[in-house]
């Protein structure tokens, strides 16, 4: 990782200036991403403003700030963010402090400030050095998601289109009832990467970074959700966050009957013993129990189950210590059998271990 110290005056930060809202902010001459487009929009509240430009004008030292350099040279503020805007914002003359803006100083006050130096990094490497990097100063303030750190690290045309259909609240809502998190947060971009590559979005990032569109990515979740509304046609609020994608991929091109699927989710719903809901839909595609936290019998039950037994182990008609012992259930729950001390037994730890593994 290559970390060099730059100065950089208020006048050449504030040349070029635009302010492009959701399409982004730019200054140093166009060469600097102050925000880029898929990030969201946060700007400091007028204290906070206020402190940097007294900062400044007292000609006290400003916190350094650190810019990423791209392959193309040019930069994109990593951290300094808002400090950047706020400078900008004052020397355009969107903001003034008791009254007065920057237009209102006499020419030597305005020439304090734009030759007021900032102390910038400037951070190149390799994408991993960058995102390490990046994550170890990304410890404080108005702090970037991981999504927007991998965004800076790997941007590009792709990141670009990609930010139109997961981050601008132009993009379009499909399939927003489905995801957690934010899109202006980039959680939205960052679920459909991990779906699509499984969990490594770095790589695939990192492959597509100068791929013109993230069509391949747009299509891919339009096929998911497609699929999600087809097999499971009733919307509950339990459907929302699960890991769609990754279902998706595992059992696209398999046939279910969703009325046969509707009417064992609408069992397992009202199933006391089913304590995890959203594990319902993983259940009936992989008929995996372990995603329904089945609950377990109480001590009390246990207890009451060990001395009807006398401590005597079910299978193997040996004594035990109800520490050495588990309870299991006799007509098994898959089977309709209820969580209740009447279908309670205790087994001794190695006969129950055996009794599950079959």
């Amino acid at each position: 990782m290559d970390i060099e110290l730059k100065k950089i005056t208020v006048r050449e930060l504030t040349k070029g200036y635009q302010d492009n809202n959701e399409d982004g902010v730019i200054g140093f001459d166009g060469k600097l991403d102050i925000r880029p487009p898929y990030q969201r929009e946060f700007v400091y509240d007028e204290k906070e403003r206020n402190a940097v430009l007294d900062t400044l004008r007292k000609d006290f030292p400003l916190n350094v700030m650190y810019w990423a350099v791209r392959e193309d040279g040019n930069f994109e503020v990593i951290d300094g963010q808002q400090r950047t805007i706020s400078i900008c914002q004052y020397v355009e003359g969107d903001f003034s402090i008791d009254g007065i803006g920057f237009y209102n100083l006499t020419n030597d006050k305005q020439e304090e400030i734009l030759d007021y130096t900032l102390m910038v990094y400037y951070c190149s490497g390799t994408d991993s050095e960058k995102l390490d990097w990046f994550e170890t100063i990304n410890i404080a303030g108005k702090v970037l998601t991981k999504q927007e750190l991998r965004n800076a690290v790997y941007s590009g045309s792709w990141v670009s289109d990609a930010k139109r259909y997961f981050s601008k609240s132009s993009r379009p809502k499909i399939g927003d009832e489905y995801l957690s998190g934010s899109a202006n947060r980039q959680e939205y971009l960052e679920t459909a990467i991990d779906w699509i590559s499984e969990g490594k979005i770095e790589d695939y990032m990192s492959k597509n970074q100068h791929e013109p569109n993230a069509n391949e990515l747009w299509l891919y979740f339009q096929a998911v959700i497609s699929w999600v509304k087809a097999t499971f046609p009733k919307y509950r609020k339990e459907t929302k966050g699960l890991k769609w994608g990754l279902l998706y991929n595992e059992f696209k091109d398999q046939k279910f009957d969703s009325k046969k699927l509707e009417e064992q989710i609408t069992d397992l719903m009202i199933d006391d013993d089913v304590q995890n809901k959203k594990g319902i839909y993983v259940y009936v595609l992989t008929g995996k129990e372990k995603y329904l936290n089945i609950r377990a019998f109480s001590d009390k039950q246990k207890r009451e189950t060990y001395e009807r037994q006398k401590g005597i182990c079910i299978v193997c008609k040996q004594h035990f210590e109800i520490h050495e012992m588990e309870a299991d259930h006799i007509d098994p729950w898959h089977s309709g059998g209820k969580t209740t001390a009447e279908n309670c037994q205790m087994l001794c730890k190695e006969d129950n271990r055996r009794k599950s593994g079959k």
